[in-house]
């Protein structure tokens, strides 16, 4: 009976470790996931934040780039009027010393030449003018495409590290409290396991020190009953009888 409780006892006590290890284990998986949860919400939130700056600096270069545009424009007007001043002096001079060195009667044909030379390299500088200009403006619009293209390319990549490292840092900490619990796991049933076989060698030896026991009293108790019969036979011989032993005493009838 004592034996049995001591038995019902250990069992009782490894389901009760058993549960609370159990309800550990589901406390940090789901602490874990919480964490994980809060972790990839945190990271989807700076990404979108990220992208929402990225594109405010983009509106606003787009919104500046008119008077961007206008200041370059000025630029090259005005690299475009300096040209245009260097060459009306060169005209100008060409012109005074032409009509020194030609005769007066000249001087009308020359001068018709030299100013439609002047008309024809002044057309050619507003052309080379306008076509600098269009060639800034789709240049610029171009290269501010581009750059925004780059800078857009270049954080979407770089949020898409930041994500794949996070997956990869969580997926590691999930597989460590894994590998943890199994040697949780793995340590209770050991102890169980000790705890069970020594809880079975002690009723072991106790019921063989019991038997143990048990034998030593009969074997005396057997010791005791030849000493008494024979203590009787010397007794009863010394008064002419027989031997309490070699008595026939019949056999009871089992029927």
């Amino acid at each position: 009976m004592e034996h049995a409780l001591m038995i019902r006892q250990d069992e009782s006590t490894q389901d009760m470790e058993r549960r609370q290890l159990q309800m550990l284990q589901k406390l940090r998986i789901e602490l874990m996931r919480l964490q994980h949860q809060t972790e990839l919400e945190n990271q989807e939130e700076y990404n979108g934040r990220r992208q929402r700056e990225l594109h405010r600096k983009h509106t606003l270069e787009q919104r500046q780039q008119p008077r961007n545009l206008k200041t370059l424009e000025m630029q090259i007007k005005k690299q475009f009027q300096d040209t245009c001043k260097v060459q009306n002096k060169q005209y100008k001079a060409l012109r005074n010393h032409q009509l020194e060195v030609s005769p007066k009667g000249d001087h009308k044909t020359i001068l018709k030449s030299l100013k439609e030379e002047q008309t024809r390299k002044l057309a050619i500088l507003a052309e080379q003018y306008e076509q600098s200009i269009n060639e800034m403006m789709a240049s610029q619009a171009m290269r501010l495409d581009a750059e925004q293209e780059t800078e857009c390319q270049a954080l979407k990549q770089q949020l898409k590290q930041e994500m794949e490292l996070l997956d990869a840092y969580q997926r590691k900490t999930k597989s460590q409290m894994e590998t943890q619990h199994e040697r949780e796991q793995q340590k209770l049933e050991q102890k169980v396991s000790i705890r069970r076989a020594h809880l079975e060698q002690k009723i072991e030896e106790e019921l063989a020190a019991l038997q143990k026991e048990r034998t030593e009293k009969i074997k005396h108790l057997l010791e005791r009953q030849d000493r008494e019969i024979n203590a009787f036979d010397t007794e009863s011989r010394s008064l002419g009888f027989g031997s309490l032993g070699s008595l026939d005493f019949p056999k009871e009838d089992n029927r």
